[in-house]
């Protein structure tokens, strides 16, 4: 697969063979673990707090979006819009970030992410009517679509390459920790309103509803980042790319322990950048639809991650389980419990992904979601409807009790293969697939897409709920997990343990070996 203009690395970086390269079991990329590789961790898991922001803000919505509909009294459609207009903004958060990352450095980017999402969590829990709570979510958006950029490529930047894909992992394991700590506090939220139950409509302190207090809240982690943002370093490929090698050093000594291994990675890190200089202006552009063929497989990675249909399951599963017979307190806890299991399972992939690789993840998390998502439609497909007791000429969606556990079984399952496998391994390969002079720009682009793809697959599930019933939404998400499979199988590289100075250097020579 070519990645545009071949730059030679010359015979001695390709570091990725078989049994004795990075990732290999007793190769030279174990010899070189050390201590200070604790350092890296810290650095990576300050970054990630980027990652918790995104699943907080993606989830905490879960809990509101039937009250705020309630009392704005909104159709189908604009409650959908509500929804997902944050994704729009982080869409267009993603774009500018990898180019505000180029120019002006991650950390401080990860700042302005901060802030933004700051301010819109205050604005959106005092949101006077549906069209400004609009205006403030897309406000919010933005800041977390650059977080979504900043995080995995300072991370990959960061991280040596034994520990790169574990570390690219803590990306997604923030992201699935800030799903269950917003469905959590929305529960908790919930039930601290007068009354029996949870109630998210309910009045709680300041006169403010609990689903306001749902947003507000998310000042804290907003909060926390923007802290870390001013007090990690910056990357090294962003300090030696500014001539700041001196600083680039001290970064990379902490990391790998020795200053003599880190002068060796600036020098590396130098020689691509001059390589770079010698070829054609960084551009994202190529023969195939105006982009470079590694940029269409970081955009379908993105795409095929969220026409899974995953955030269906964390953005409308109260209204789901409610829809087919729990009620509502019921239906917070069956979402914190997905939530958790998210969480437990990433852990897997963490502990997989250097040692197994990124592929054959894949392959297996898309044959089973295909799997899961399809025996989920098939339970689906035997619900029946009974009047609402509460609401009359409303009609209630009910399954029986065989095929409801059914359905809850394989969403849990379905939760397990994607939090295992399509969840954290598409931001580690988006943090380390593009070659250096186009990495920030390229993973903006692919992560817009993800927004992008997320925002369709959200405002398009209520409709299709109302008019389909879910049978028809989930075997068309079993047919986009069926085609990732495909889709893997035929174009996703393995980058297990290959040095990020080394990337266009190892799929040229793919390539050629292919040709």
């Amino acid at each position: 697969m070519s990645t545009g203009p071949e730059a030679s690395t010359g015979p001695e970086t390709v570091r990725s063979g078989a049994g004795g390269g990075p990732g290999g079991a007793g190769g030279p990329a174990d010899a070189r673990r050390s201590p200070h590789h604790g350092k890296a961790v810290a650095l990576a898991v300050a970054a990630a707090v980027g990652g918790f922001l995104f699943g907080f803000d993606s989830s905490v919505i879960n809990g509101a979006v039937k009250a705020f509909t309630d009392e704005f009294g909104l159709s189908d459609a604009l409650s959908g819009f509500a929804v997902a207009v944050a994704l729009l903004g982080c869409a267009l958060g993603a774009w500018l970030g990898g180019r505000l990352a180029d120019r002006y450095g991650r950390t401080r980017v990860m700042f302005i992410g901060a802030v933004l999402f700051f301010v819109s969590s205050i604005l959106s829990g005092i949101a006077f009517g549906v069209w400004d709570l609009i205006l403030w979510r897309f406000l919010a958006g933005v800041g977390i679509g650059i977080a979504s950029v900043i995080a995995p490529a300072y991370i990959a930047e960061i991280a040596p390459a034994v520990i790169r894909g574990r570390l690219g992992s803590l990306q997604q394991l923030a992201i699935v920790i800030g799903i269950f700590a917003a469905l959590l506090s929305d529960q908790l939220l919930a039930l601290a309103t007068p009354g029996e139950g949870a109630d998210a409509a309910g009045e709680l302190w300041l006169g403010l509803e609990a689903w306001r207090w749902m947003f507000i809240v998310a000042v804290v982690p907003a909060t926390v980042y923007g802290i870390l943002a001013l007090r990690i370093p910056e990357s090294p490929r962003y300090l030696v790319s500014k001539g700041r090698q001196d600083e680039a050093l001290a970064v990379l000594t902490d990391v790998l322990g020795t200053r003599e291994e880190a002068a060796d990675r600036v020098a590396e890190i130098e020689n691509t950048i001059r390589s770079d200089e010698h070829a054609p202006k960084a551009s994202l552009r190529g023969p195939r639809f105006g982009l470079l063929p590694v940029v269409w497989v970081g955009i379908l990675l993105s795409v095929f991650q969220q026409f899974v249909g995953i955030n269906v399951i964390f953005y409308y599963s109260n209204t789901l389980w409610q829809a087919v017979g729990f009620d509502e307190s019921d239906s917070f806890t069956i979402s914190t419990i997905t939530a958790v299991t998210n969480v437990v399972v990433t852990f897997i992939a963490i502990a997989l992904v250097d040692k197994v690789g990124r592929r054959p993840l894949l392959l297996i998390g898309s044959a089973g979601m295909a799997v899961c998502l399809a025996v989920m439609a098939i339970a689906f497909l035997n619900s029946y409807e009974v009047p609402d007791p509460e609401n009359a000429g409303e009609v209630l969606t009910q399954l029986p009790d065989g095929w409801g556990t059914t359905a809850l079984i394989a969403a849990n399952a379905f939760v397990v293969f994607f939090g295992a496998t399509w969840g954290p391994l598409v931001w580690v390969l988006l943090g380390e697939m593009f070659p250096n002079r186009i990495r920030a720009a390229a993973l903006g682009v692919a992560a817009a897409a993800q927004w992008i793809a997320n925002f369709l697959i959200t405002i398009s599930f209520p409709p299709l709920l109302g008019a389909f019933g879910a049978s028809v939404p989930y075997f068309m998400y079993a047919l986009f997990a069926a085609l990732s499979f495909v889709f893997t199988l035929w174009r996703v590289p393995e980058t297990k343990g290959v040095e990020l100075e080394d990337m266009e250097g190892v799929r040229v020579q793919r390539r050629g070996q292919t040709a």
